[in-house]
């Protein structure tokens, strides 16, 4: 049973920053959540490849084996932090408290949302970041299943919200650019959902090296071949389709929906792509950063 507490219910702010309801109850539980040094976590912002660079990750800890793979969705081998909606789900920081060290977590909160003890433990980070044209267009998709977000409503009242960053996590201007110039004092791999798509392997042997391991040709090619997206799209441990539809409404849209750059072209009409263009470059003028938004 669903409690109805909690669907399509407004954002709740948390220090300033729109968060999903069911996560901002109880939100000391992510300031004083422990983290340890050996932790390593992937942080993006929503829609940026999450889940896809999760099961990479996990392949990469088991050497390219997928049996423990196929036992356990991957919301309980790398726990969502601040995922919680009591009576409905067990919350990220349960899971998290119960593993054994190394863990891997996964999050999608900005910096100054972070636990209180993050940045002594100096933990290793995977961000992976996605252009904003193709992450506007998939968060939007995502509210329209996803019932603990609230309505969407149309794709143009969407895009004026995600512009002012008025959706779950705040800007995504602020969140791929402040993380940008977080990696120049923390170890952080810094990764594009478009070079992904681009060329898997390269990308795979990048976060390999990072995690500090060595496999060889074979089990690399099978990772990729394991976490291409026709795959992911079928696979019931990363797909999210074991949810209720009283929670995620896969006939609205599948959580897996396209999987490739440049789907904004199938939804942004000229003005808006104008107005986009203009309020970007002015949001984006002082950073280093550039993505690409088509391959």
């Amino acid at each position: 049973m669903t409690s109805p507490d909690f669907i399509r219910r407004d954002w709740e702010t948390v220090h300033g920053y729109p968060m999903v309801y069911a996560f901002a109850l109880n939100w000391e539980r992510i300031e004083q959540f422990q983290c340890r040094p050996e932790d390593v976590w992937i942080i993006t912002y929503p829609k940026s490849g999450t889940t896809w660079v999760s099961e990479i990750m996990d392949l990469i800890k088991s050497d390219g084996s997928v049996e423990k793979q196929e036992k356990a969705p991957i919301g309980h081998r790398i726990p969502m932090m601040e995922l919680a909606a009591p009576g409905i789900i067990t919350a990220g920081t349960d899971l998290l408290e119960k593993m054994p060290s190394p863990r891997f977590v996964k999050s999608h909160l900005p910096i100054s949302l972070l636990p209180k003890n993050f940045w002594e433990c100096n933990c290793k980070i995977i961000y992976v970041a996605r252009n904003a044209k193709d992450v506007a267009v998939s968060y939007y998709n995502f509210d329209r299943m996803n019932k603990f977000h609230p309505e969407p409503g149309t794709f143009a009242e969407y895009l004026e919200k995600f512009m002012s960053g008025n959706v779950a996590y705040g800007s995504w201007h602020e969140h791929v650019t402040s993380w940008w110039e977080k990696k120049k004092d923390h170890p952080i791999l810094y990764l594009f959902y478009e070079d992904i798509k681009e060329d898997p392997k390269r990308e795979i042997r990048k976060v390999m090296q990072f995690l500090g391991k060595k496999l060889d040709e074979a089990t690399l090619d099978r990772i990729v071949q394991h976490t291409s997206f026709e795959n992911m799209k079928d696979n019931l441990m990363v797909n999210y389709k074991s949810l209720p539809t009283t929670l995620m409404d896969h006939n609205i849209s599948p959580f897996m929906r396209k999987g490739i750059a440049g789907d904004w072209k199938n939804y942004f009409t000229v003005a808006q792509n104008e107005i986009f263009d203009a309020d970007y470059e002015k949001k984006m003028s002082g950073t280093t950063l550039k993505f690409r938004t088509e391959i």
